[in-house]
């Protein structure tokens, strides 16, 4: 239906003319499993887009390999408007962190529109020496070596955004990884880790239930959910900004035309209450963008995350 309306509309031919070139749903493949933050906002969107393009859209989750799986599906698909890539700063991530890929992130893929943003936390136990971001530089500095810095696996954003927090903040710690955030959670409860990086939303309600502590959020400005709580850069790093993503690609070479119905039929989704609204409870900032502005947060984060791999010494996998 989507290209058949890109025929039509450089045709010349009036839209309500043309005939499906097929009536096959959407595929939209998504790099991680059913249920976490990136996929319910995969849904949400997806659904709500299906309803104003008449055509249904089916996520097709399929994780593993830092999203290099769902990647290489997507860059070798047909670019008919068929198939479509929920990307995320992982793409980013995975141009530094892997020797070779079987596709260019940059040149495989044609942007579509920003979907959201989430943010990343530096958490403290409840019960641990830590009240504030102000007294955990402080120890930092005063015991350089000694302070532990949880993060999920080698490679990830919390693991980069770490080794980030770190280096833009001058101080001498070690960045410690975890087989998944359960384990990042029960280490840093248990008193193994000091603090912890990790992504808001699934661990908002240990820190609503006072049994983590938010010392500092990541992000431009403070999390919705946690006004009283500080950014990083309002507390001794100026200009530091680190957060999760999600987009939508689609094949490279797909036609212009539907590269631009699909961002249309996005951005209005994202403007959508109801959707607004989903979105927020799971944490996440609804934020649509042009093609352009997708591709130009892209290549940034890309040369962001290689040069912190590079100092920080994580080898190519």
């Amino acid at each position: 239906m989507l290209l058949a309306l890109a025929l039509a509309a450089g045709c010349g031919v009036p839209a309500a003319q043309a005939q499906p070139s097929s009536n096959r749903p959407i595929r939209l493949v998504v790099p991680f499993g059913p249920g976490g933050v990136a996929d319910l906002t995969a849904r949400s969107v997806a659904q709500k887009m299906s309803e104003s393009l008449g055509q249904s859209i089916v996520v097709d989750n399929k994780p593993g390999a830092g999203g290099v799986v769902a990647s290489d599906t997507v860059a070798k698909a047909a670019p008919d408007g068929h198939t479509l890539l929920l990307m995320s700063n992982a793409n980013a991530v995975s141009v530094g962190l892997f020797k070779s890929l079987p596709y260019d992130t940059v040149k495989d893929f044609a942007p579509v529109s920003m979907l959201g943003y989430f943010d990343l936390a530096v958490l403290a136990s409840a019960e641990g020496r830590f009240k504030s971001l102000a007294e955990l530089l402080a120890y930092a500095r005063a015991n350089p070596g000694k302070l532990n810095i949880g993060t999920i696996n080698v490679g990830s954003t919390q693991n980069l955004a770490g080794e980030l927090f770190k280096s833009s903040l001058g101080i001498d710690a070690q960045v410690v990884p975890f087989n998944g955030t359960p384990a990042v959670v029960t280490a840093l409860r248990g008193g193994q880790i000091d603090v912890a990086v990790e992504i808001l939303a699934p661990v908002m309600a240990q820190v609503g239930g006072k049994v983590l502590r938010a010392l500092a959020v990541m992000g431009e400005h403070r999390a919705a959910g946690l006004p009283d709580v500080p950014t990083v850069a309002e507390s001794g790093a100026p200009g530091f900004q680190v957060a999760s993503w999600n987009a939508l690609a689609a094949p490279a070479k797909t036609p212009p035309e539907v590269v631009a119905r699909l961002n249309k039929e996005a951005n209005a989704a994202l403007a959508s209450p109801e959707v607004r609204k989903r979105l927020q409870d799971l944490g996440v900032e609804p934020k649509g963008s042009t093609p352009q502005q997708q591709a130009q947060l892209l290549d940034a984060e890309i040369k962001r995350w290689s040069a912190v791999i590079q100092r920080a010494g994580i080898p190519q996998q």
